[in-house]
């Protein structure tokens, strides 16, 4: 096992494996979500999730849709055992009727769509974020709140939002305005990779006292042109994360055994 913080009644990893390359969904252009989109295929990704478990990694960071909802069923099927943290799925309309769906596939924390969240909060419509996090919390499963604005978090905080934990994406992308690519089927791509965005957030995610799980951490490839680079990144993530906090990474290992590698450099950062 790789090192665990404890979350709720269970312990997960300090990396996660996520789940956006097996989605196609690459955050640098329309010709590398095509590229993920053909390496991962349903055997792929299950390879994959068994190379994780294989490498210490117990969590998975996985949307709720039906197409990684079926393979989480079929991955289980054959004796995968991994926690999944289940992200909500805007593209299937009914958000009560899809968090109840969500729980037939048994994930032990479920959070609220990033990007969707950013835009409620930014057009004042607080009363449906607080909505949706309380029928999310009547499943009985943790409750999270994604975010790439550290100013939802501080406002979650100061008024009392019904979390359990923060996903803290370390760049602000909802800085401008922006759509889940899910809801539009436009790639993302272009968007506000801003270095100094990153300590902002880490500043953040000290100041709560919940459990936070960070992500791109690698700036979805633009820290990866060297494992030296890669192994910097993770140093800088855990130098300024808590102790109880982890990372979630996505990983495409078609040219290397990022699983593998992935693993090593946080088995060697945290020991």
């Amino acid at each position: 096992m790789l090192p665990t913080v404890p979350f709720g009644q269970h312990k997960i990893s300090r990396l996660i494996i996520g789940g956006n390359p097996f989605s196609g969904n690459s955050h640098v252009s329309r010709e590398m979500d095509n590229e993920m989109m053909d390496y991962f295929n349903t055997e792929t990704i299950k390879k994959t999730l068994f190379d994780c478990q294989r490498h210490g990694i117990n969590t998975m960071q996985l949307r709720a849709d039906r197409h990684l909802t079926r393979i989480i069923r079929e991955f289980r099927q054959e004796g995968g055992d991994m926690h999944w943290i289940a992200q909500t799925c805007p593209e299937l309309g009914d958000f009560a009727g899809s968090v109840r769906g969500i729980m037939g596939y048994k994930p032990i924390a479920i959070y609220h769509h990033g990007t969707i969240a950013d835009n409620l909060f930014k057009a004042g419509n607080i009363g449906e974020i607080k909505a949706r996090l309380a029928v999310m919390r009547e499943t009985g499963a943790l409750v999270g709140l994604g975010t790439h604005m550290p100013e939802l978090i501080e406002y979650s905080e100061e008024h009392g939002f019904d979390v359990d934990f923060y996903m803290a994406c370390v760049y602000n992308l909802s800085k401008v305005q922006r759509q889940s690519s899910s809801l539009t089927g436009v790639a993302n791509q272009d968007e506000p990779f801003d270095e100094a965005d990153r300590e902002i957030m880490y500043r953040t995610i000290r100041a709560t006292p919940k459990t936070c799980l960070a992500f791109k951490i690698l700036g979805a490839t633009r820290r990866c042109a060297t494992p030296a680079d890669v192994e910097g990144a993770y140093r800088e993530a855990f130098a300024n994360i808590k102790a109880i906090d982890a990372v979630i990474v996505g990983m495409f290992p078609k040219y290397s055994d990022q699983v593998r590698e992935n693993a090593e450099f946080v088995r060697k950062i945290c020991g």
